[in-house]
């Protein structure tokens, strides 16, 4: 079960264990100068979380498709997400266009604490929006503001998976904690949510998450590789309290705001599979492409 070693030896690796192709729910495209304001950030890590992060695909958009085309990736969620009120509406409008006119995208929205956030939900879900990303951490937002209560029932209603960055990795953040972010699945416990990153660092209390709401799922980015073990090491029995949550697992990976080749994420989630007999290309082929297929469906 031993995992890729390269990007380049992804494609006859997914052959080998009979994945169609990979669904990757945890990806960013954004606007140009955007995504460049993301890049320089991402440029200052050092300062900001005290480990370098260099964009292991800083490529201009059309050369960044190509690379997920050739990894193998079929379908893919672009997320975005706002830092400050009055950006979550126009970056949804330009991430559900953006889904629909890019192969393998699929459309996605985001939320902001906002009057009119159920208003520009609604109409993303209306034009097709398959995702939703909600990042605690950068928004500074609290996720059981009064003012997201209705965007928070109609997602539960719609059963559209929304990707919650609600962990306190790689820092705490003013509402972050999934102590926090259980009080919202505690009013909303149909809410389809993936706890993005794990809940890094909290991996087992995320698992507790899993096993306490029926659909509650994890992602896999950046769980397990070189980089996040540094500061977010996994627990000891990862491995065998994932077997226990096996269809509750989604492929995730940041791409492209990663420090390291794509085929790292892919090689330590078949690392798990080789410390736990139960998990096998079965459970391979559900997190790499049935899984997340099935929410994005």
């Amino acid at each position: 079960m031993t995992g890729p070693r390269s990007d380049a030896e992804v494609p006859g690796w997914l052959a080998g264990l009979g994945v169609p192709g990979l669904v990757d729910i945890h990806t960013h495209f954004l606007p140009e100068r955007v995504l460049h304001k993301v890049w320089a950030y991402f440029d200052q890590a050092g300062e900001h979380y005290g480990v370098e992060w260099p964009i292991f695909y800083r490529h201009p958009e059309e050369a960044r498709l190509q690379v997920l085309r050739e990894l193998g990736v079929t379908t893919f969620a672009p997320l975005v997400y706002a830092h400050k009120p009055g950006m979550a509406e126009w970056l949804t409008d330009w991430a559900v266009d953006f889904g629909h006119r890019t192969p393998g995208a699929v459309p996605t929205a985001t939320i902001f604490p906002e009057p009119e956030v159920g208003t520009y939900l609604a109409k993303a879900l209306d034009a097709g929006a398959k995702c939703v990303k909600v990042h605690v951490q950068v928004g500074a937002f609290d996720p059981r503001d009064d003012l997201l209560q209705p965007a928070w029932g109609l997602l539960a209603e719609a059963g559209i998976p929304v990707v919650v960055h609600c962990g306190n990795g790689p820092r705490p953040g003013a509402h972050t904690g999934l102590d926090v972010f259980e009080q919202v699945l505690d009013r909303h416990p149909q809410l389809v949510a993936v706890l993005a990153h794990a809940g890094m660092p909290e991996h087992a209390t995320a698992l507790d998450l899993v096993g306490k709401y029926s659909k509650v799922h994890i992602d896999t980015t950046m769980v397990g590789v070189a980089f996040s073990e540094q500061f977010a090491s996994l627990p000891d029995d990862w491995s065998a309290r994932l077997a226990e949550h096996a269809d509750r697992i989604v492929l995730g990976t940041d791409f492209p705001n990663i420090p390291y080749p794509y085929a790292e994420q892919l090689a330590a989630i078949a690392g798990w599979a080789e410390e736990d007999g139960r998990l096998g290309a079965e459970f391979l082929r559900a997190v790499l492409h049935d899984t997340p297929a099935r929410l994005l469906a």
